[in-house]
């Protein structure tokens, strides 16, 4: 099985818990998780358009958005199925289309989020 490469935004909070979960999900070394708020994080893009959109590398190929997902969920045998579904160009339409709400929300999410683990950090 190839290893897949998935850059994410360690400075997001949401992005931290999400790709926490996925790590804990996915087999030993299935998927390589590159944090991007590393200085030294490897990026063969430009790094503002890594941080805009989830990428990942997949057989050699850069995917983005709900595509980038849904080959992170077929390396994980429980998301797998969900994964291969996004192999259908309508499920992965409806899928890219559900990301750009969430990404047109997230500035507000990551808001909340951080506000929260702070209370909880004080508590």
């Amino acid at each position: 099985m190839t290893t897949l490469t998935v850059w994410f935004d360690g400075g997001c909070p949401l992005c931290r818990r999400e790709i926490a979960l996925m790590r804990r999900l996915a087999p030993p070394g299935a998927i390589r998780f590159i944090d991007l708020d590393d200085g030294d994080a490897d990026c063969p893009l430009d790094r503002g358009r890594l941080l805009a959109r989830f990428h990942a590398l997949e057989d050699g190929r850069m995917v983005s958005g709900a595509a980038a997902f849904a080959a992170m969920w077929r390396s994980i045998p429980r998301l797998r199925p969900l994964g291969l579904a996004a192999r259908n160009p309508l499920v992965l339409a409806g899928l890219e289309r559900l990301y750009r709400a969430f990404l047109r929300g997230r500035p507000r999410l990551q808001r909340w989020v951080a506000r929260r683990d702070a209370r909880r950090a004080a508590a």
